[in-house]
């Protein structure tokens, strides 16, 4: 273990883009939404396919800047939304945000990621932090958590200084004891610095950050078993 890591006790970790690819499985959810508005609300998915229901939602989350920390609030209004537009019965979203949830949460983890939590939970307490609206339990990762921190329920996003402090609380350690794990160098890297952790940057070979330069006083890991090797798990 490096001497900079030698204090770590506890280790937060980003989601999307760091345990998996996010792009992918949102397509994907897309798609599931599309064709269960085909069958239940057919205007509706007739005049807002998935590349308009992009479009409505970027509209959505202009409309309420005060969602900016909340995409499930932001999703489910664009559902409602859409389905007022075409006459369909906004009552429907609900149900219709559920299909699209469930279906967000199949995710195809990066191949490192399941050695590698078992390797760093044996020996460090993880917490979940995180700006999207994936949920540990429902990626069947939770036997490895100790805890989640999402910016939903906290009420500001990555790289606000206070979800990484509660996420510290929630891994039972100081600051100076914990080490962030992911991918964005402004959310998570940058984040990490100002809050007092320590950041490791998740830098894939494929990533969208991966030409990036490094930042001053980070560790820069190419997957988690790297992170394993370095801290001796």
């Amino acid at each position: 273990m490096t001497s900079s890591l030698q204090q770590v006790t506890a280790i937060t970790l980003d989601l999307d883009d760091t345990l998996w690819p996010v792009r992918p499985t949102l397509v994907a959810a897309e798609k599931v939404l599309a064709e269960w508005l085909r069958a239940n609300a057919p205007a509706t998915a007739q005049g807002t396919p998935p590349p308009a229901m992009l479009a409505l939602r970027a509209q959505v989350a202009a409309d309420h800047p005060q969602w900016a920390h909340d995409l499930s609030a932001i999703r489910l209004e664009t559902i409602r939304r859409a389905l007022a537009m075409h006459g369909d019965d906004p009552a429907l979203a609900e149900v219709a945000f559920d299909v699209f949830f469930h279906a967000r949460h199949a995710v195809t983890l990066y191949d490192d990621v399941l050695p590698g939590l078992a390797r760093l939970a044996a020996r460090f307490r993880l917490v979940a932090v995180s700006n999207g609206n994936a949920e540990v339990h429902r990626v069947g990762l939770d036997r490895y958590f100790a805890g989640s921190v999402s910016a939903r329920l906290h009420g500001v996003a990555k790289p606000d200084p206070s979800i990484f402090r509660a996420a510290c609380a929630a891994a039972g350690a100081a600051p100076h004891q914990v080490l962030h794990l992911g991918d964005d160098l402004d959310a998570d890297v940058d984040g990490a610095l100002a809050a007092g952790l320590h950041a490791g940057w998740i830098c894939r070979p494929d990533g969208a950050h991966a030409n990036a330069a490094p930042r001053a006083g980070a560790h820069r890991f190419a997957d988690l078993l790297d992170v394993a090797a370095a801290l001796g798990a």
